[in-house]
């Protein structure tokens, strides 16, 4: 009897302090993360999360990525049907204004820390009026091109600032014989345009100046300064390698990794999967100027934020998540765990990874933009982006002219687009 007494005194001492354990883990507010990257869930459950419940105990969060392809459709059905998380990972520009549109993201402008991002920054998940920001800026991706360290020393040949001196180096690249002066295709035609027409055409139509004065109705896409980039593709065909106009965007990555080109067009997403591939150093370099002395652009494009669901079960604790996420210890954290999508935070993240590094310096000596065809004139038939890309690979393979690829776009835009008086 006396044996079975202490047994039961035994087991009470240890269920009971479970038990409150559980009253206290049932006490604590749960938070979902609706998001179609799922390619960086360990991180966020590895090194992102584990930071935000350390400083807020009381509040466990959940990443819940679904395939990215299916996102759009599968976000909006939870939101319709009232079951979506409570933080929604936002997609640039159109989609996300629609929810917000309907009613399923709650604006922003009140959040504690919203302040730490420039107009330019928070553009992507802001009203067509500007006076209102629906999700916190998490990332963008920089463009510019990537270049063989090992092929540059082999050459004796430096980093072009102007394009004249860009051209040079392809022409000497190309006589040397030994590399492809550039890795990109046309089959695929996005690249044309992303790694091309929208790469170096900042530095012609003056960045966030052209891209507001095209909205405006101020500028024509067959004005000068938007003619110009097309006349620069025009001359990359001879540096692009045999068959280039078959060759896919996979081909284009195989051809710099495997250390058969000297240079790629770049998009900062490629950092990771070419540190991981090649064996060779590698470095970077912003578009060329016109002339040295030139301002020089970049584009520096909004591609993910993070937003409140309007109808949310706890929207006090995901407001708490979404400040944190406007902060300075948020942004050093998700840059450096996906070098190449860099924050948007107004403080200067340093990367550990040099050549992340590398992109990311030129927000200190070049005016950031994001891609003309992404806000406001994207939205109608024919789709802008997509005319875009076609015209810039018809460009490159010369069966398009510049002044042909600049009115075929604008005769396009005037179908549909009206500008605001």
């Amino acid at each position: 009897m006396t044996r079975m007494l202490k047994g039961l005194m035994l087991a009470t001492t240890v269920l009971v302090p479970a038990a409150l354990a559980g009253v206290a883990n049932a006490a604590d507010t749960a938070l979902t993360i609706e998001s179609w990257r799922n390619d960086d869930l360990s991180i966020w459950q590895e090194k992102l999360i584990p930071a935000f419940e350390a400083k807020n105990p009381g509040i466990k969060v959940t990443f819940a990525p679904m395939a990215p392809t299916e996102y759009n459709s599968a976000v909006n059905a939870k939101l319709e049907a009232g079951t979506a998380g409570d933080l929604i990972t936002c997609r640039p520009f159109d989609l996300s204004l629609a929810m917000f549109e309907k009613g399923q993201l709650a604006a922003l402008n009140d959040l504690d820390g919203i302040k730490n991002f420039s107009d330019t920054a928070k553009s992507a998940w802001t009203t067509d009026d500007g006076k209102t920001t629906f999700c916190v800026p998490m990332a963008s991706v920089i463009h510019g091109f990537i270049y063989n360290k090992k092929a540059f020393e082999e050459l004796k040949v430096e980093v072009p600032k102007t394009e004249d001196e860009f051209f040079a180096l392809l022409d000497k690249i190309k006589t040397d014989g030994n590399y492809i002066p550039m890795a990109m295709g046309t089959k695929d035609q996005w690249e044309a345009a992303t790694m091309g027409y929208y790469n170096i055409g900042p530095n012609d139509w003056k960045g966030e100046d052209g891209r507001k004065a095209l909205i405006a109705g101020t500028q024509k896409l067959t004005d000068a300064d938007w003619v110009e980039p097309y006349k620069t593709l025009a001359k990359w065909k001879p540096y692009l390698g045999d068959g280039f106009e078959a060759q896919t965007y996979p081909d284009s990555q195989n051809l710099f990794t495997l250390g058969r080109a000297a240079i790629y067009p770049a998009g900062s997403w490629e950092i990771a999967p070419f540190k991981a591939q090649a064996d060779f150093e590698m470095g970077a370099f912003p578009p060329p100027v016109k002339k040295a002395g030139d301002t020089c652009y970049i584009s520096d494009h909004n591609d993910i934020g993070i937003g409140l669901n309007a109808k949310g079960k706890n929207p006090e604790a995901a407001k708490k998540f979404l400040a944190w996420v406007a902060s300075p210890e948020f942004a050093t954290l998700y840059a450096n765990s996906l070098p190449g999508f860099f924050s948007l935070n107004s403080t200067a993240v340093k990367m550990e990874d040099p050549l992340a590094q590398e992109f990311v310096s030129w927000r200190q000596t070049c005016k950031p933009t994001i891609r003309p065809s992404a806000a406001i004139v994207g939205r109608g038939k024919p789709n802008l982006d997509l005319e875009m890309w076609r015209v810039s690979a018809n460009v490159i393979n010369g069966t398009q002219t510049p002044e042909q690829a600049a009115e075929e776009t604008q005769k396009g835009l005037d179908s549909w687009y009206k500008p605001a008086k």
